[in-house]
């Protein structure tokens, strides 16, 4: 493990995830504690600390590609509670999310919007 990579990864994971992504985390360390490291240094300690764009449209690329996967819905979850940490608004993700039937159909736009109103309700219900 490379320390420097680990260390700016965790703390790119925290602004960005915040509790969301510790609890991923932490899920992983009974299974895969090795995985969870990788998780720390290559995405957030690589990716996510680049030049080149900022959080905001990082995190709108992610949940735009985790909805026309279509079978990552708790990814997608964490990740739009990333987005609006960084400061995207509800508009900005729903907008994307309707961008998404054009790309990846209806069902996985649906699927998206659906984990978008989880998200927000849990955020309203907890503010």
């Amino acid at each position: 493990m490379d320390s420097n990579r680990y260390l700016r990864g965790w703390e790119k994971l925290k602004e960005i995830d915040g509790e969301q992504g510790e609890k991923v985390i932490a899920a992983l360390s009974g299974i895969a504690p090795d995985f969870a490291d990788y998780l720390i240094e290559f995405p957030f300690g690589d990716i996510y600390s680049r030049p080149g764009l900022d959080l905001k449209a990082r995190e709108l690329a992610v949940v735009a590609a985790l909805t026309a996967l279509g079978n990552a819905a708790p990814q997608l979850k964490v990740h739009l509670h990333g987005a609006l940490n960084v400061g995207c608004s509800r508009q900005e993700i729903v907008e994307v999310l309707m961008q998404m039937a054009v790309y990846a159909g209806f069902p996985a736009a649906l699927n998206g919007l659906f984990a978008a109103r989880e998200v927000f309700e849990a955020r309203d219900a907890v503010a």
